[in-house]
């Protein structure tokens, strides 16, 4: 771990950089092989959760330290806390809802491998499955290939269907979530951490048999969503609002819309998040944008630049996105033109879990650079384009941290001098 690191604020709060580039990553983080196999015990035996519950609490306290040991200034539980299905495990960031709301059908289809084909009207937008998205039509070789390594390794897991009134029954798993953490940066020493949280946005691509019309089902998710974000904000942790429905939904949208409707679309699931984070402080608030985590081809993703202000409309104090994978690096330009306000900051993508190769630090540290001179050095924190866990193997996941925290260092001294 390098020198002792403080934290430091903005005005209202937000953490800002003084003296060095802080440090993050979005979330999720491997697992090991024990505490998938308790994971796995515990989805054959919902009703005996033993193996896991033992193994967790340990687990999070050892993945804290070896954050900090890495050179993670700003460390979470690594999403231990969701459940992993596998090793190769894309959705555990929306999966873990599953268990924590109540109106839910359990079993029904993996949506990924669904032949289901919804088609959008004008003025109309519905979401298609996962497998009639745009991007699998374009490469639908490459997707059904089992050597192309795009879904290989992946197992599959069924979506609920909403079958009744959403309500919110998680509670002890999500308290137990906030101790571990709170217990895991007290036993290392760390100042601070962030839990991440569903969108309601995110939380409304489930099948839905209940709500009338779509208004009504982001509504229900928001109302349902925000007990997770007020027991986290209230614990005095930071929640990280995981969204990559704001982004991802445009190649989910089959033909594909008007940039209009998508916004007119989306704006509708940007009101219901700010509505769910109503009167919460911001300078505990992170928003996390991505295109999806799926190792595709990404042609079809909607650019930045035409969703960067609605994102930025969020009521958070931080806006984590992709940065640094070879389809939307290009897009820090978009910063030049648009206005954050002062007390915000970013939290780039700088390494990405797209790709095994890890990055160079002295790249982590131009990428990082690239930001700090549009925005402010105070005002950047580099961190991963998405969660590792379940992306990339654990060794190359840790190598690239490694390499993320190396090049924060590089930044610095060039930044402070």
């Amino acid at each position: 771990m390098g020198p002792d690191k403080k934290t430091s604020t903005g005005r209202t709060g937000a953490i800002h950089n003084t003296e060095f580039v802080q440090t993050s990553h979005a979330g999720s983080l491997p697992r090991s092989p024990e505490l998938l196999a308790a994971n796995a015990a515990q989805a054959a035996n919902p009703e005996d959760s033993t193996a896991f519950e033992a193994l967790l609490a340990g687990s999070v306290k050892d993945i804290v330290a070896r954050q900090l040991q890495a050179g993670i200034t700003l460390p979470n539980d690594g999403e231990y806390g969701h459940t992993m299905s596998n090793s190769v495990d894309y959705g555990a960031w929306w999966n873990y809802s599953f268990s924590r709301l109540g109106g839910l059908t359990q079993g029904g289809v993996d949506r990924w491998q669904s032949d289901d084909k919804v088609r959008s009207e004008p003025g109309k937008i519905r979401l298609t499955s996962m497998k009639d998205r745009r991007d699998r039509q374009r490469f639908d070789e490459a997707y059904n290939d089992p050597t192309s390594f795009i879904l290989t390794g992946r197992k599959p897991v069924s979506q609920p269907t909403i079958s009744g009134p959403l309500t919110y029954v998680g509670h002890g798993a999500l308290q137990r979530d906030i101790e571990h953490l709170k217990h895991g940066l007290a036993d290392n020493g760390a100042a601070t951490g962030f839990l991440s949280a569903l969108s309601p946005g995110s939380a409304s691509r489930l099948a839905n048999d209940y709500y009338a019309t779509d208004e009504e089902l982001v509504y229900a998710c928001a109302d349902v969503m925000r007990e997770e974000y007020v027991a986290i904000v209230e614990a005095g942790l930071t929640v990280q609002i995981d969204d990559p429905s704001i982004a991802e939904n445009w190649d989910m949208i089959n033909p594909e819309p008007s940039i209009e409707d998508y916004l007119a679309f989306t704006q509708l699931r940007v009101d219901a998040l700010n509505y769910a984070l109503r009167g919460l402080p911001q300078e505990q608030i992170r928003f996390h944008l991505c295109w999806g985590s799926w190792h595709g081809p990404h042609t079809t993703d909607v650019p930045f630049k035409d969703i960067a202000q609605m994102m930025l409309s969020i009521d958070a104090g931080s806006y984590s996105f992709e940065a640094a994978n070879v389809r939307h690096e290009h897009e820090w330009k978009v910063w030049r033109e648009l206005t954050l306000p002062e007390e915000k900051v970013v939290v780039p993508g700088v390494v990405s879990h797209a790709t095994n190769v890890v990055e160079h630090p002295e790249l982590v540290a131009d990428r990082i650079e690239r930001f700090a001179r549009i925005l402010g050095r105070e005002r950047v924190i580099a961190s991963t384009d998405c969660g590792l866990g379940g992306r990339i193997h654990p060794q190359i996941a840790w190598a690239k941290l490694e390499a993320l925290a190396e090049g924060a260092r590089l930044a610095t001294q060039r930044l402070w001098g």
